[in-house]
């Protein structure tokens, strides 16, 4: 017999792997190509160009474009999955009967296709999407992207019954188990975290002198928690805050811009992005919705010192005794004084690897998804 083989159907192109969904989907490649597993790629292209780098870890790539503009927003499908259903990609899948794992919602517009009933279909859950949009409706300052979002919401939520096509689903949070189990009670449900870059701790001891807050600063949520750190946390007597991301709106610019300690790092490369985790004092991450992993949260606690958070980002992840948990601008403004002035030790660096090799081992994850597949 050959290697075992599987369909990955990627929302994106997954490398480079600079963002939270195709942070899971390309470390999940490679995890499963060290595995031995035969992996035909699937990705839909949008705003990224094809990338050779995925060849040396896949049997095939293939590459579909989106279909965006007006007509895919047409009708009751979520846009997400509008723009991302392909015939030809049916046609493709139907050249052998492997196992498909479709990535995200967003991917799952063939998942009711009657051509693939009885095959093996794993649908991998990034958010409970119809929850997070309409957070991002709530955080939205433009009116008509509000109520974009809004609709958007309620087609996804509707949209969602066609996961009951799944054979067995893979959520990236307890809490997205949870739901997820209590929605599709007849479905077997799993719990797998995301998959990520980092194998070892490699945070630095000592202390540093400025905060972090990082993540795509496009998305609302993620630039609405940037105006809340900026506007009711930051004193003018504290240290630096750095606030790095990809695309920053220019009304965040703006308003980063009036104070003097507070700096934003625009489109860092990956190297920069790493040393400002590494070199920060506090990596500050907040969310205002609890649906999915952060892997900003991952990613800071491998390289990072301190983490300062808000119940929601840490809701569901087994991560909460590693991180100070703060909820309000007080009680922020708070801790961050008392973090400023502690050194990070040894022994808190032994604690992280002891838990994060526990619960966020890519080797032991990728065993638990190798398990899944015998599953058909």
């Amino acid at each position: 017999m050959g290697s075992p083989e599987l369909h990955i159907i990627s929302f994106d192109i997954p490398f480079p792997a600079n963002y939270g969904g195709v942070i899971d989907v390309y470390y999940k490649i490679r995890a499963l190509h060290r595995a031995g597993i035969g992996i035909h790629l699937h990705c839909f292209e949008y705003r990224r160009e094809p990338a050779g780098e995925l060849d040396q870890y896949c049997t095939s790539v293939k590459y579909y474009p989106r279909k965006t503009g007006f007509l895919a927003n047409f009708g009751m499908k979520p846009y997400i999955v509008a723009s991302r259903m392909s015939q030809e990609l049916v046609q493709n899948l139907m050249n052998d009967a492997h196992p498909v794992l479709f990535e995200g919602l967003h991917t799952c517009g063939i998942i009711s296709d009657p051509r693939l009933k009885g095959r093996f279909l794993i649908y991998r859950e990034s958010n409970i999407e119809h929850h997070y949009y309409l957070h991002l409706s709530r955080a939205e300052k433009n009116p008509w992207k509000k109520v974009y979002f809004l609709v958007e919401s309620l087609k996804l939520k509707f949209f969602q019954k066609n996961l009951r096509h799944a054979s067995v689903m893979l959520a990236v949070s307890q809490d997205d188990s949870a739901y997820l189990s209590a929605a599709f009670p007849a479905k077997k449900v799993v719990y797998l975290p995301s998959f990520h870059r980092d194998n070892e701790v490699k945070t630095l001891p000592g202390r540093g002198n400025y905060a972090l807050y990082q993540g795509k600063l496009s998305v609302p949520e993620n630039s609405v928690a940037a105006e809340f750190l900026i506007s009711k946390v930051w004193e003018d007597s504290f240290p630096e805050l750095v606030i790095a991301g990809l695309d920053p709106p220019d009304w965040l610019s703006r308003l980063a811009s009036k104070r003097p300690n507070i700096r934003i790092v625009e489109n860092p490369a990956d190297d920069e992005m790493f040393r400002l985790i590494r070199e920060a004092q506090v990596n500050i991450m907040v969310t205002f919705q609890p649906t999915g992993l952060k892997l900003k949260l991952l990613n800071a606690l491998f390289n990072g010192r301190y983490c300062l958070v808000n119940p929601a980002m840490v809701a569901g992840t087994s991560l909460e005794e590693l991180c100070s948990i703060a909820t309000g601008e007080e009680a922020f403004k708070l801790e961050l004084k008392r973090l400023f002035l502690l050194e990070f030790t040894q022994n808190q660096i032994n604690k992280r690897e002891s838990i994060l090799r526990e619960h966020y081992s890519n080797q032991n994850n990728c065993k638990l998804l190798l398990e899944i597949l015998t599953l058909h």
